[in-house]
C-alpha cells in the first residue's frame, strides 16, 4: 500500500512539471532565439565583469607589493643607521680604550722608571 502511494505521487509530481514546463514555454516573454541571446549576452556581461575585477585586484595587489617593498627597504635603511651608529660608538670606546690603556702605560712605566731611580740613588749613598 506505501509504495502504491510512492508509484502514485512520483506520477503526479512528474506531471506537474511536466505541466509546469509546458506552461512556461507557452507563457514565455521571449522567444527560444531572444532567450539564448539574452544568456549568452549574461554570459559574456559575467566574463567581462570577472576580467575587469581580476585586472583591479592585481592592480590592488601590485599596489600593496610596491608598498611592501618601500617600507621594507626603509626598515633596511633605519637597520644600517643603527648598525652604522652602533659601530661609530664601538669604534669611539675602543679608541677610548686604547688611549687609557697608552696613559696608563705611560703612568706605570714613568713610576717604575723612578722606583729604579730611587733605589739606585739610595744603593749609591750607602
Amino acid at each position: 500500500m506505501a509504495e502504491e502511494n510512492k508509484v502514485v505521487g512520483l506520477a503526479w509530481f512528474v506531471a506537474g512539471l511536466g505541466v509546469g514546463a509546458l506552461v512556461g514555454i507557452l507563457y514565455a516573454p521571449k522567444s527560444g532565439r531572444e532567450t539564448r541571446e539574452d544568456l549568452a549576452s549574461g554570459a559574456r556581461e559575467g566574463t567581462e565583469y570577472l576580467r575587469n575585477r581580476t585586472r583591479q585586484a592585481a592592480e590592488e595587489v601590485s599596489a600593496l607589493v610596491d608598498k611592501s617593498k618601500q617600507q621594507v627597504g626603509e626598515y633596511v635603511e633605519r637597520g644600517r643607521e643603527a648598525v652604522d651608529r652602533g659601530r661609530a660608538q664601538w669604534e669611539e670606546f675602543v679608541e677610548r680604550g686604547k688611549n687609557i690603556v697608552t696613559d696608563q702605560t705611560t703612568r706605570v712605566t714613568a713610576a717604575v722608571d723612578a722606583g729604579r731611580q730611587a733605589y739606585k740613588s739610595s744603593t749609591e749613598n750607602q
